[in-house]
């Protein structure tokens, strides 16, 4: 059995602006070490998956990106979007340029951005899923078990219906219910209280030609703007017409066009690995090392009664830079070499009503001119 892995890393990161831009990302910066995000999700599946068998899904833009933060990977494995039309059409490029590879090769679709701290159980709660994938009759989805109502997050309701468990681990393998979209609080409480929801990783696994098939189903204008896209694939016509092609298509995500209308989904619950999809301010400091008060620093800093307060500075080794606080607590301060941000770290979700702002603002200045 091939096993693929795909790695998506066309997302934009706006929530951990102004840090993470347009020109670069959060899944190319390194804000957990010495490696970026995108290398460390890369060098997490190494054991599982072969360097010649692990495609980057990017957008044209990143390209360079990728290469300079992978030099080993060969260059056919990174596949171009010409612009974002969301996971569904990501995930159905790559499906089809690796059903040419092998079509009954299982593919391991992550996203490039997250952080795992338990690697070890993560790995075989994916070969786990992979065996199970490999069947060809299922997609398969691992399910974070929640630890708090996260309003944040999509859900994921299991049926009772036990179907098998994991070979390497044990872990149940469930039927899935439903997919629910992002909830108030009162409601996210509601399904931890009743249990049997977990949250929407987007991490997925399944046969190509299973995901393919699915497709074809659930959303066949988008699988047949494939088929044609791939006609074309290793001629001199193919970076027009997929960008063409690619335009037609309406942006969509992989859950919402295939996994919520199928009726062949699995989940497997992860347990305690240490998940974050890193996906704003406050969540760093469930990643890195906080102080004694809970304070996550990374800065030239003087802080007197200062807490829970997260303060990132792009000078930190700076002296001459010095962030002060005092009196503060649950407190989001960023600072770049252009943009301040001062946030309660409860907002953190909401940045993006600031890149709102700011891009009327400049569409207004162009249309003055």
């Amino acid at each position: 059995m091939t096993r693929f892995a795909v790695i998506m890393a066309g997302g934009l990161g706006e929530r951990l602006w102004p840090l993470s831009r347009k020109e670069t990302p959060k899944q190319f910066l390194r804000l957990l070490g010495e490696r970026t995000l995108l290398q460390q999700t890369v060098e997490r599946i190494a054991l599982l998956v072969r360097r010649e068998d692990t495609y980057i899904v990017v957008g044209r833009q990143h390209v360079t990106s990728v290469r300079e933060q992978l030099p080993d990977l060969p260059l056919r494995n990174i596949l171009v979007e010409p612009m974002g039309r969301g996971t569904a059409p990501c995930v159905g490029l790559a499906a089809t340029r690796l059903s040419r590879v092998d079509p009954s090769g299982v593919m391991i679709v992550l996203p490039a951005d997250h952080a795992i701290a338990d690697e070890e159980r993560f790995l075989q709660l994916l070969n786990d899923a992979a065996t199970v994938a490999s069947a060809g009759t299922h997609l398969v989805t691992l399910g974070i078990t929640p630890n708090h109502p996260a309003t944040g997050y999509g859900y994921i309701q299991a049926l009772n219906h036990f179907v098998a468990s994991g070979p390497s681990t044990g872990s149940e393998v469930l039927e899935v219910e439903r997919f629910a979209e992002k909830p108030d609080l009162e409601t996210a409480e509601r399904f931890l209280q009743e249990g049997g929801y977990y949250w929407n990783s987007g991490m997925f696994i399944w046969r190509v030609d299973a995901i393919l098939r699915e497709m074809k189903e659930h959303m066949p204008k988008l699988h047949s703007a494939l088929m044609e896209i791939e006609q074309h694939a290793g001629t001199p016509t193919y970076e027009e017409n997929l960008e063409r092609i690619y335009a037609k298509q309406e942006a969509n995500s992989i859950d919402y066009g295939v996994l919520e209308k199928s009726e062949h989904v699995l989940v497997i619950p992860t347990g305690d690995i240490g998940w974050s999809d890193v996906g704003d301010w406050s969540a760093l400091g469930g990643v890195l090392e906080t102080d004694e008060v809970g304070n996550l620093i990374r800065a030239s800093h003087i802080g007197v009664d200062t807490s829970n307060c997260t303060i990132i500075s792009r000078h930190a080794s700076d002296k001459k830079r010095l962030v002060a606080t005092l009196g503060l607590s649950d407190i989001v301060i960023i600072d770049t070499d252009d943009v301040l941000l001062v946030m309660d770290k409860s907002r953190a979700q909401e940045v993006k009503k600031i890149l709102k702002i700011q891009a009327a603002e400049k569409e207004d200045k162009r249309n003055l001119e």
